[in-house]
């Protein structure tokens, strides 16, 4: 039996995942998440990573895994600085537990090795949902929508066959689209919106974010509006609809309730575009190399809201959620979830020897 947590260093959220395992078979799972915007603070880290284990009572850990996104953030000149940074945090917080970092090939490596190859363990978080989805389904294809991206994983025959290894080239071949459940900028998914019978502009500035759209129609509750506010306002009806008017430069004086919920609509329906434009690239690669059907993969907070609908415009025969294959908290949490079931088979072969 193993015990091991598994962690998802963000910009924004830091996730954590604690499982035990014995001969490759779950026995428990708890998951903690962490509003954590790296760029403010990144000298905390190591103490975050400490209160996330102390959360989830991970005592007598026989090993950690760990994959990040982190190093994007504007904390870090260059994501080499950043990984090595976040590294260090790890040895500072486990100074006497094996650290085990996926690299974006889904394999493991230590803390030495991915010192030394920093880039190639930047960014792969989607490597730890694919391995994890990959074990349960031979071919399909995985939309994991987070509070700041979308990551769509291609897989057949049981392996990734993701055609970017770098967020770069997962932007430019679709397999990362950069918008999410929270934490996008409105004036980032349109440019334009239809008011009044007519079409306005909006302003290029941070006004409000997707989470005000997605709390204005109902797609999440304040408890999930984890992140900051634009304004540094509340997560109420009123201050989210206040802040979506200020796209349009107006004010809820000037827009009354209903003209700004069809504003959240029809951001809503742009952005859930914006995701199955990129599906729809990936799921034809992938369908053009596996042989019978290929259903799509849901996961995260997103799932529902922007996962679904987006492959509903696919017309694909069927949708599946992770949720319901796996304890259905790890979808907030899925990367965290699959770089500690990795960890975990790697220690118990290890132990077998």
């Amino acid at each position: 039996m193993v015990h091991v947590l598994g962690y998802d260093v963000g910009g924004a959220n830091t996730k954590a995942a604690l499982v035990c395992v014995e001969k490759d078979k779950l026995l428990t799972v708890e998951v903690a998440v962490e509003y954590f915007p790296i760029w403010k603070k990144s000298e905390k880290l190591a103490e975050v990573l400490l209160k996330l284990k102390q959360q989830l009572g991970a005592n007598n850990l026989d090993g950690i895994g760990l994959t990040m996104t982190a190093e994007l953030s504007d904390a870090y000149p260059t994501k080499r600085e950043g990984v090595n940074d976040i590294l260090n945090c790890f040895s500072k917080a486990f100074p006497c537990t094996p650290v085990f970092i996926i690299n974006t090939s889904a394999e493991l490596v230590t803390l030495e090795v991915a010192k030394q190859q920093p880039l190639a363990v930047a960014a792969a978080n989607w490597a730890a949902t694919g391995w994890l989805v990959a074990k349960k389904i031979k071919n399909c294809v995985v939309v994991d929508v987070g509070s700041t991206s979308t990551s769509i994983i291609p897989i057949v025959k049981s392996n990734v066959v993701a055609l970017g290894k770098t967020d770069l080239d997962k932007l430019i071949c679709g397999e990362l689209v950069y918008t999410g459940s929270l934490r996008t900028n409105v004036a980032a998914i349109v440019h334009s919106i239809p008011i009044r019978n007519v079409v306005a502009g909006v302003a290029s500035e941070l006004f409000a974010l997707s989470g005000d759209v997605n709390l204005v129609l109902g797609n999440i509750t304040k408890e999930d509006y984890s992140c900051e506010t634009t304004d540094g306002r509340g997560k109420t009806m009123p201050e989210a609809l206040a802040r979506l008017a200020r796209v349009v430069c107006a004010d809820t004086e000037m827009l009354n309730r209903q003209e700004i919920i069809k504003m959240a609509e029809y951001t809503s329906d742009i952005q859930i575009q914006q995701v199955a434009e990129s599906l729809s690239k990936v799921y034809s690669y992938t369908k053009s190399l596996a042989l019978g059907k290929v259903p799509i993969v849901i996961t995260g907070l997103g799932k529902n809201f922007i996962a679904r609908k987006a492959a509903e415009k696919l017309c694909v025969a069927e949708i599946l959620d992770l949720g319901t294959m796996v304890a259905d908290q790890v979808v907030l949490a899925t990367p965290a979830f699959g770089v500690a079931l990795m960890a975990a088979s790697k220690l118990e072969g290890e132990n077998a020897k």
